[in-house]
This record gives C-alpha cells, sequence and structure tokens, in this order.
C-alpha cells in the first residue's frame, strides 16, 4: 500500500509544470517518439520516485532519460541506465527481479527507493540550475520522509552537488570543504552516509568508466550499512 505522503508528493511531482522548457521537450518527445518505441504510448510527464516506503537507503539520479523514464513513467526503467541499476541491485538484494521495462512488470524494491534531483527529461540530459531549484522541493520531502535512512547513493556528480547544497542550506553538518564528487566518495552528513557513484549512462559504461565491478562495489558497500531485506 503506497504511504499518504508518499502519494501526495506522487500527485504534485506528476501534475508539475513549472518549467516551461521541461515541458515543452518532454511532451515532444512523447508526441515524436523514437522509432524503436513508435507504437508505444509515452509517459510524457514528470516522473516520481519509486520503491520501498520503508526504505533505508535513498537511490538520487539525475533526471529521467528522454526514451527511458519519460517514457515509461518509473525512474530508470526502460533504458540501458535502469539495465545496469536494477541488475546491480538485484544482485545486492535490494531488488526483486534484474529487469525493469515497465510500470507494470513485476518489479518490487526492498529497503530502497529510487529518485532524482530533476523529474522531468531535460534536454541533452542537462537541466539548468534554475530548473533544478524548481524541482528542489519534491527532493527535499523526499529526503524529509526517509529522515532515518542512514545512506544515499547519488549517481553523478550533479544529483552528488544538489544534495550538498541542500543539506548545507539545511544548516545540515556538511564537511567543510565538502569532498569533490568521485566513484566510492563517502560523506557524512549528521547521521547519513552519502555514498557517490558514477552514473551508469552509456557515456560512462561504454568507456569502462564504469564497470560493473566497480558499480556493485557500490551496491554491497550499502548492503553492508543497512542490510536490506530478502525480496520476494
Amino acid at each position: 500500500m503506497t504511504d499518504p505522503v508518499l502519494a501526495a508528493i506522487e500527485r504534485e511531482v506528476t501534475a508539475c509544470r513549472k518549467c516551461p522548457r521541461l515541458v515543452e521537450w518532454r511532451e515532444r518527445v512523447a508526441r515524436e517518439r523514437r522509432a524503436a518505441f513508435r507504437d508505444d504510448t509515452y509517459w510524457g510527464r514528470p516522473v516520481p520516485g519509486f520503491g520501498d516506503p520503508a526504505a533505508r537507503l535513498l537511490i538520487v539520479g539525475l533526471a529521467p532519460a528522454a526514451h527511458g523514464a519519460n517514457r515509461t513513467g518509473r525512474m530508470f526503467t526502460g533504458d540501458r541506465s535502469g539495465d545496469w541499476l536494477y541488475r546491480a541491485l538485484h544482485r545486492a538484494g535490494f531488488a526483486s527481479q534484474p529487469d525493469s521495462t515497465a510500470r507494470h512488470d513485476g518489479l518490487v524494491l526492498r529497503g530502497a527507493w529510487v529518485t532524482a534531483a530533476v523529474r522531468c527529461a531535460p534536454p541533452a540530459n542537462k537541466p539548468t540550475a534554475g530548473e533544478r531549484e524548481r524541482c528542489r522541493g519534491y527532493l527535499e520531502r523526499e529526503l524529509d520522509f526517509f529522515a532515518a535512512a542512514p545512506v544515499i547513493v547519488a549517481l553523478g556528480g550533479f544529483s552528488f552537488a544538489a544534495l550538498l547544497r541542500i543539506f548545507r542550506e539545511r544548516d545540515e553538518a556538511v564537511p567543510r570543504p565538502a569532498p569533490r564528487f568521485g566513484h566510492g566518495v563517502e560523506v557524512e552528513v549528521g547521521r547519513r552516509l552519502l555514498i557517490g557513484s558514477y552514473h551508469p549512462s552509456q557515456q560512462n559504461t561504454f568507456t569502462g568508466t564504469l564497470t560493473e565491478p566497480m558499480f556493485d562495489a557500490i551496491w554491497t558497500r550499502a548492503a553492508q550499512l543497512v542490510t536490506p531485506p530478502q525480496c520476494p
């Protein structure tokens, strides 16, 4: 059963039209579609978070992919970044299956919640600072809801910086100077541990900047810290 607080955030996220550039782009992509998905009905809206309302691990990405989550309506679903992510989460015990192809494909997360710094697909995967700030309130409300979660994994430098900015402006105990983003870097922020990971984008996975053993090490570390429940 969905928690009413998370359900309220989801309703607000999916109805959001705060950023004209992102609204125009996500809806145009949904109309024009990629040839491989020409028979699909695209979601074409902001994408809410997904996972276990009792999560002790938060996973924060950059933004939905134009033909991934913007098409399927679920974070990291329907693209190669999602293939990498959920395959790794499955190996670590956080996901019930290694595949994430559609909102109703049976995937269940246990102990983890997946979200993003920006909820609409941005052109060239590059949100502006203003778009990040207009979306910030949704992420902050999720951080408040999951205040007891001891571990956050930031996928990529954009989400890592966005999280540190939120924590610093909320007067949480961010080290000064804050460590620079890097794969496997850890930052203690009050009672939470923020872990940086390279994003599983094709730019990183195709070039070998991120390998599966490197990615698995992040989730092994997270699992050691939060002990995921057994997935069905």
